[in-house]
């Protein structure tokens, strides 16, 4: 009976880890964005206390951006090295000491310094929570959990302007962020206790079947598997690393074909269109809430819903205070509806592969209608003068954003093949560069043109539209290792 109920406890250990795996990363990808998101509302304050310009504002944005760009590829190493429990614990509170830190600038030094580490320990938050997908979870859970983990940051983002403004009724931005770090720091706790990177009892745990890439037969809808899928298999023969029951170490030592990588068109377009679309986005998370506080907040009235909130919210709090719950629920509204942008392009692409016969004809249209449509929103909201239209109008232009990442990740998984983990990390540090350039441009040309916010809606949607002509020769189906050039569908 001893042994029996050993053996019990055995299996019953990982069932739990695994089971708890997603909940882990669905709130520390809240954590990540309510911690990101949050200096965005605080940036007015910040500017003022401070004697910041428009222009040591971006910087201080760009500072966060930099740091996740270089330290992403060093984040996901270091869980490759020691596994996602060792990794994830450290990045988190790091960054989380670093988000109680922002509340402790003295002046835009440090200020700069603390954001730029506050980078460094967010880059290493989503390659080891997929690296912890990668153990833990079949093959077919992985795109069901990536589409539940992106949806939550996007909402976590979306409900933090509203969450921020609660908690700054009662502390001082300053003790606002001190609270969001130590939520980090908890979380960091509670995960090393429950999860493991393997079974508690020292037995290797049972990785999931190694399964080919099959992206491309579940978008054209066949049961054989084509060209593509033969390729992968093979490099996952020779790249497959441990085994059940051997060494879990590292699963492999790769020799990236980089000059290859680096002569790909289809590599170079593929960053290029990522960088556009990383541009746009960030102007939702870094200078959205100074927008409308400068240039909406004046016209809430305007709208008949946002009227009879604001009245009915006066007789609860003080007319400033209703004023800033109004500008952050807008501000929320563009994460809101951009969350469910991916939700729908997984749902759509399978079908639409259906009706067209090709995988790559199907991810050219969908990237074109997003970028397209993502541009031209986002310069039409600027001139909507119905403060909750306009923001519906960008909200539906982040929608357009989100509906062509599913795109880009899995273009990453069929033109890398075995290499896949190294040319997404390389696209995502591209846009992560866009990132960074995004807020310290927009607010070079907010000192220097007088506040002139629509020159910078328009810049954003001339971005947009140069990623959607990357995709008009993007071949996003061909592995960049194939003897042959396929033709593209």
């Amino acid at each position: 009976m001893a042994n029996l109920s050993n053996q019990q406890n055995t299996f019953a250990r990982p069932a739990q880890v695994r089971s708890g795996i997603l909940p882990f990363a669905v709130t520390l990808a809240i954590i990540t964005y309510v911690d990101r998101v949050c200096i965005s509302q605080a940036a007015p304050y910040l500017q003022e206390e401070l004697g910041l310009t428009a222009r040591q504002m971006g910087l201080a944005f760009s500072a966060f951006a930099w740091a996740y760009a270089l330290f992403e590829i060093p984040g996901g190493w270091l869980g490759d090295r020691i596994g996602p429990r060792k990794a994830l614990t450290r990045v988190v509170i790091l960054w989380s000491a670093f988000t109680a830190a922002t509340g402790y600038a003295w002046n835009f030094a440090s200020l700069i310094i603390i954001r730029f580490c506050f980078g460094m320990g967010e880059a290493g938050c989503f390659p080891n929570l997929t690296k912890a997908f990668m153990i833990w979870l079949p093959r077919h859970e992985r795109t069901r959990a990536q589409a539940i983990l992106w949806l939550s940051a996007r909402w976590g983002g979306a409900f933090t302007p509203l969450l921020v403004i609660g908690v700054m009724s009662w502390f001082s931005w300053r003790n606002t962020f001190v609270l969001f770090g130590s939520i980090g720091v908890i979380w960091a706790f509670i995960f090393f206790r429950g999860f493991r990177d393997r079974a508690s009892t020292g037995h290797v745990l049972p990785l999931p079947e190694r399964d080919e890439p099959v992206s491309g037969a579940i978008e054209r809808g066949e049961d054989k598997p084509s060209t593509l899928e033969a390729e992968g298999r093979a490099g996952r023969r020779k790249f497959a690393g441990p085994r059940r029951g051997e060494d879990a170490g590292p699963y492999c030592r790769l020799r990236v074909p980089w000059r290859r990588m680096l002569c790909s068109r289809t590599v170079w377009l593929l960053w290029a269109q990522y960088f556009c679309l990383t541009y746009g986005w960030f102007f939702y998370v870094t200078w959205l809430p100074t927008y409308l506080k400068e240039t909406r907040g004046l016209d809430l009235d305007q709208n008949a819903l946002m009227l009879s909130l604001g009245n009915a919210l006066r007789e609860l709090t003080t007319p400033e205070t209703t004023r800033r719950v109004l500008v952050a629920t807008l501000a929320g509204i563009p994460l809101f509806l951009g969350g469910l942008g991916a939700i729908v392009c997984g749902w759509v692409t399978p079908r639409l592969v259906r009706q067209t016969g090709s995988v790559a004809r199907t991810r050219r249209r969908i990237a074109l209608l997003g970028f397209s449509g993502a541009g031209v929103l986002l310069v039409c909201s600027f001139y909507i003068r119905d403060p909750l239209l306009a923001m519906l109008a960008m909200g539906i232009a982040s929608f357009c954003n989100d509906l062509t990442m599913p795109g880009s990740w899995t273009t990453c998984m069929d033109v890398g093949a075995h290499y896949a983990g190294t040319l997404s990390g390389s696209m995502n540090m591209m846009g992560s560069i866009g990132a960074a350039v995004a807020p310290l441009v927009i607010g070079i040309i907010l000192d220097s043109s007088g506040r002139n916010w629509a020159l910078t809606f328009w810049i954003s949607g001339i971005i947009y539209f140069l990623g959607g002509l990357c995709w008009l020769w993007l071949d996003p189906v061909t592995p960049i290792e194939a003897k042959e050039t396929q033709s593209i569908q």
